[in-house]
Formats: C-alpha cells, sequence, structure tokens
C-alpha cells in the first residue's frame, strides 16, 4: 500500500526546495487513483495557509470516453486579471487554452447523483482561461500518470477570463479558439478538448466533489482541459487565449 505520507512531503520539498523530482520514493508511488487523490489532499490542506483554500478545480480526460481526472487549485494560483507572473514563478511552462465554468450556487453532498441539467443549472457563467502547466518532477509527462495526477495534475496557475453570463447557446465541441504567443497564433481550431464537450466533465466534477470535498460552491471554477495540448513557452512570453462570441483571456509570465 502506498505511503501517502513520503509522497505528499516528497512534493511539499520539491516546493520548497526548488529541487526537482525523477520519481516519487519507492513505496510512496499512487497505485490508483484514490491514491493519488490522498495526496492531492493532503499536499493542497498543507499548502492552504499560504495559497489559501480550494477555489477551482481543473477535470479533464484522456478521449471522450474515458473516465474523467480532477485536481484542485488552490486560490493562490487563481488570477481573474492580467497581472503578470513573477520570474521563477514556475519550473516549466506549458500554456493552453481552456474554457471553464464559474458556479453560480453550491452543490453539497446528497444521497443522489446530480444530474447533468442540475448541474448545468447551477452555473453562473462561462469563461475563457489559459491554464499555465507545471511540475515538481523533472519535467511534464516525465513519471508515471498517477504521479503527476497526485503532483496536481502537473497545475501551474489558471487565468480566468471575462463572464459570459448568457453561454448556454455556445456548443463547446464547436467553438473556435485563436491561442497567440507574443502577439503571433500558437494554435486556433474549433472544439479540440480531447475528453470531448466540457458539459460531460463538468457534470461527472460535480458528484466527484460532491463525494470527495462537500461539493463545488458558489464561486468556484471549474476549468474543463486544453483545446490545444500544453504548449511549451520560454520566460517573458505574452500569452493571448481568444474565444471568439465568449471572451479574450490574457497573462504575462515573468
Amino acid at each position: 500500500m502506498t505511503d501517502p505520507r513520503a509522497a505528499t512531503e516528497a512534493l511539499l520539498q520539491a516546493r520548497r526546495s526548488r529541487d526537482w523530482i525523477a520519481v516519487l520514493p519507492d513505496g510512496a508511488r499512487p497505485q490508483d487513483e484514490a491514491e493519488a487523490y490522498a495526496i492531492q489532499d493532503a499536499v493542497a490542506a498543507a499548502l492552504a495557509p499560504e495559497q489559501g483554500g480550494i477555489a477551482a478545480w481543473k477535470v479533464g480526460a484522456a478521449n471522450a470516453e474515458a473516465p474523467p481526472f480532477a485536481a484542485p487549485i488552490l486560490a493562490g494560483t487563481l488570477r481573474f486579471d492580467d497581472s503578470p507572473f513573477a520570474p521563477g514563478f514556475f519550473q516549466v511552462m506549458g500554456v493552453e487554452a481552456e474554457l471553464a465554468y464559474r458556479m453560480g450556487r453550491d452543490l453539497p453532498p446528497r444521497a443522489e447523483p446530480y444530474a447533468p441539467e442540475e448541474v448545468l443549472d447551477a452555473v453562473a457563467s462561462l469563461h475563457p482561461a489559459i491554464e499555465i502547466a507545471d511540475t515538481r518532477f523533472m519535467g511534464l509527462n516525465t513519471t508515471d500518470r498517477l504521479s503527476h495526477l497526485a503532483d496536481q495534475q502537473s497545475h501551474g496557475a489558471l487565468i480566468v477570463g471575462p463572464a459570459l453570463a448568457d453561454w448556454r447557446g455556445v456548443v463547446p465541441t464547436a467553438q473556435p479558439f485563436i491561442l497567440r504567443l507574443n502577439g503571433q497564433v500558437a494554435a486556433e481550431g474549433r472544439g479540440g478538448n480531447p475528453g470531448g464537450d466540457p458539459a460531460r466533465l463538468l457534470h461527472w466534477m460535480a458528484n466527484h466533489a460532491a463525494a470527495r470535498t462537500g461539493g463545488l460552491k458558489a464561486g468556484d471554477v471549474v476549468t474543463t482541459g486544453s483545446c490545444c495540448g500544453a504548449i511549451p513557452v520560454p520566460p517573458g512570453t505574452a500569452v493571448e487565449a481568444e474565444f471568439p462570441g465568449i471572451g479574450t483571456v490574457r497573462t504575462a509570465i515573468g
């Protein structure tokens, strides 16, 4: 059985020392998603005094039929403005254009699962978002999948753009997007989320959170996976993700 304490301490020590790790210690590598989530929760609890509590979630899936997976996002790495990140804030940087939902009311734990339409009815707004992927390992995708899941599913920061309250007419699987780096188009397309319809992922996330952490709460943001994959960028990059008809979000990496 995995020792979650050893895994938690290894990930926290990597954050403190910036001495990035190749793999988790022997006996500390999660063997299933439940163990990975236990490590996520322990790391989040340890970081909460300095980074605040859970204010958002990231959810994704390998393909449109695959079971989703999730990771918490703390308030300290969630932004609603374009203020630049300080040099050295990240180890590695992969930028992703994403769609994010913000909840308008709580979805607390209950005996029966939430139906898809109940979850959508609880959404206040849809947002363009940029996630910056980062890792406490030597690099992105350099160790096993469950270890990266335990490491907050390679989360660095989430930048949330303007709210679209009248979002019901948006079809995410056909939604165009453009990702620009320093003003130049780096990726564009329609839809592109490997997990399929983000509404499927949001519905799963609502029930996952209800069982795991007390449920989604009003104000929580759920970002639903990359439309273009993580594109590596160097320090000094200006990033812009445009979703026509929804909005544009920007950030700068020091």
